[in-house]
């Protein structure tokens, strides 16, 4: 298993297919070791303060295809097959705005509907 160095490391989420970066968040060993076990995305929910699985409220599950630790061993990068949105504000994507603020992606689900 990958051994990553510090007790939370960023991970990147990638699309697998088409490259596009769908999230930033948080892993710790314990997120890292369910994520390879169970192949759904696991992070460390710095705003909970607990483990998280991407899509136990939203339904929208992320099939890790592949993981990659970079060089340094401090950061993670998972390649995903992505169900619905990564967005909790319900984009596809958490990167949906440019600088300026301008929405740049369009909504795949209604957040109202899926977090009651």
């Amino acid at each position: 298993m990958m051994e990553i160095k510090g007790d939370l490391v960023p991970a990147v989420v990638q699309d697998a297919k088409t490259g596009e970066v769908l999230m930033l968040a948080y892993m710790n060993r314990e997120a890292l070791a369910k994520t390879l076990e169970t192949g759904k995305a696991h992070y460390w929910s710095r705003s909970r303060g607990k483990l998280w699985l991407k899509g136990e409220s939203s339904g929208h599950f992320q099939e890790v295809v592949e993981a990659r630790i970079d060089c340094d061993q401090d950061a993670i990068l998972l390649k995903v097959r992505q169900e619905g949105g990564a967005c909790h504000m319900g984009y596809r994507s958490c990167f949906y705005r440019d600088l300026e603020g301008k929405v740049m992606g369009e909504k795949v689900f209604n957040p109202d509907e899926v977090y009651r």
